[in-house]
C-alpha cells in the first residue's frame, strides 16, 4: 500500500492506494485520507484505511469466488442426503396456507432487520388493514410492500433479473425509502457493522455492482439444471447479500429471491424465523468467509419443518 498525493490549486488531498492484479489486469483501490493533512493526523488515517483496504480485499475474494463456484458431485450427493437426514418431502401451499406463510413470512423478515411491528399487528394490517397507532409509518408500509411482493412473485414466471431485484426493491420501499428501486450508485458504499463499531461486512465496491448481478443472473442461468433448487436458492441468496446492492433493504429483497427460486422450481417456499435470526447471521458470515453453503442450506430444511407444523395447526 503506498500514499497518492494530488495536488488540486493550493490544497493537497491525500489517498492510500493498493494496487493488484487479477485476470492479468492490474486493478487498484483507493481510500480517500483527507486535504491538508498534518503527519499525526495522517497517520492516524493510513492505519485505519490500511483496514478498510484489507477488508475490501478479503470482499473482493469472496464476492468472486461463489460466481465460478462449481459444486462437486460429492457435495452434492452430501446435501441431498441432508434432505433424506431431515424427512423432507415436498409439499404444496393451498390458497389459505399462502395467506399464513405470507403473514409469517412478512412479520420475519421486517422482524429480522429491526421492525417493531408485532406479528399481531401484522394481522391487523394485512387482515383488517388496521394500523397500530405506535409504530412508524415506514414499518407499516414495509409490512404492505412485503405482502405485495410476495403475491407478485407467485404470478411472475421470471426466475431472476436484474429488472426483477430493482423491482422487488421497489414494491417493498416504495412507501418508506427515496432509493426505492434503485441499485447503488458510484460511490456510495456500504459497511455492516457490529454494535461497537467494528466493520464485520463490506458490500460490493459500488462501481462493480452492476456486473456483478449479471454475472450472479448469468450463473444461475447456466446451472439451474444442474443443481438441486435448494442449493440454487442458497447460493442466491448468500451472494446476492454479500454483493449488498442497495443502500438498505438488501435482506428481504435476498429473501423474496430465494423463495422466487424456490417457488419456480416447484418447491415451497421459505421463512427464516424472527427466533433463528442469531443462527441466520451466522450462515451468512460462514458463506462470506469460506464459500460454505452447507449452514443456510440446514437452515431451510429446519425452516420447512416448522413451516409444516405451523399450516398443520392452521
Amino acid at each position: 500500500m503506498y500514499i497518492e498525493i494530488r495536488k488540486i490549486k493550493r490544497a493537497r488531498k491525500y489517498y492510500l492506494a493498493h494496487s493488484f492484479r487479477e485476470g492479468g489486469k492490474v486493478k487498484k483501490m483507493r481510500v480517500y485520507l483527507g486535504r491538508d493533512l498534518s503527519k499525526r493526523v495522517l497517520k492516524e488515517r493510513v492505519k485505519k484505511a490500511e483496514e478498510l483496504i484489507k477488508q475490501q480485499l478479503h470482499s473482493y475474494r469472496i464476492i468472486r469466488s461463489p460466481i465460478k463456484y462449481e459444486i462437486s458431485k460429492r457435495e452434492i450427493i452430501l446435501l441431498k442426503s441432508l434432505e433424506k437426514k431431515s424427512k423432507f418431502k415436498i409439499f404444496h401451499l393451498s390458497k389459505k396456507d399462502w395467506e399464513l406463510f405470507t403473514e409469517l413470512f412478512t412479520y420475519n423478515t421486517n422482524a429480522i432487520e429491526g421492525s417493531t411491528v408485532t406479528y399481531p399487528e401484522v394481522l391487523d394490517i394485512l387482515k383488517r388493514n388496521k394500523w397500530p397507532y405506535n409504530k412508524d409509518k415506514e414499518e407499516i408500509s414495509e409490512a404492505y410492500g412485503v405482502s405485495e411482493a410476495i403475491k407478485y412473485i407467485r404470478k411472475l414466471k421470471v426466475h431472476i433479473s436484474l429488472a426483477l431485484i430493482k423491482k422487488l426493491h421497489k414494491i417493498v420501499f416504495k412507501n418508506s425509502k427515496t432509493f426505492a428501486g434503485k441499485l447503488r450508485g458510484r460511490g456510495v458504499e456500504v459497511a455492516i457493522k457490529d454494535g461497537i463499531g467494528n466493520i464485520i461486512h463490506l458490500g460490493a465496491p459500488s462501481s462493480r455492482v452492476v456486473s456483478l448481478l449479471t454475472e450472479l443472473v448469468k450463473w444461475y442461468n447456466k446451472n439451474r439444471k444442474k443443481y438441486p433448487p435448494i442449493v440454487l436458492a442458497a447460493v442466491i441468496h448468500n451472494q446476492f447479500e454479500v454483493i449488498h446492492p442497495f443502500e438498505d433493504g438488501n435482506g428481504r429483497v435476498g429473501r423474496l429471491l430465494m423463495n422466487n427460486i424456490l417457488i419456480k422450481n416447484k418447491m415451497p417456499p421459505v421463512s427464516i424465523s424472527m427466533s433463528n435470526r442469531k443462527r441466520y447471521y451466522k450462515t451468512l458470515k460462514e458463506y462470506q468467509s469460506s464459500g460454505n453453503i452447507r449452514p443456510i442450506i440446514e437452515l431451510i430444511l429446519k425452516e420447512y419443518r416448522i413451516l409444516k407444523r405451523k399450516l398443520k395447526r392452521k
